[in-house]
């Protein structure tokens, strides 16, 4: 998961992580607001949030992925673990990330 500035961008983000196979899927929503603390001084911003699904041994890719092509100097890049789902689904995934 992460959150990017503009849906321009988070559409941008989430077809070239599907493009280049390190993710089966992204969604994109917003815009939601974020109030954060960066550079000493608290922050407020319109960001869009992208969900990325894909496998374990394809995150580090899909994080290279994120970094490589995210505008912030500190991207958000944060893994969830899928802790169940329809084994279908997850087949599915695994599928499309190879």
């Amino acid at each position: 998961m992460t959150t990017i500035d503009s849906r321009a961008a988070a559409e941008s983000l989430a077809r070239s992580a599907v493009d280049a196979r390190v993710a089966a899927c992204a969604q994109v929503s917003g815009p939601i607001h974020s109030t954060y603390w960066w550079e000493g001084t608290v922050e407020n911003a319109e960001e869009w949030c992208v969900v990325f699904k894909t496998t374990r041994e394809r995150y580090p890719a899909l994080e290279q992925h994120i970094r490589e092509h995210h505008s912030y100097d500190v991207p958000e890049v944060v893994l969830m673990p899928i802790l169940a789902g329809n084994p279908g689904y997850l087949s599915w995934i695994s599928e499309e990330t190879r």
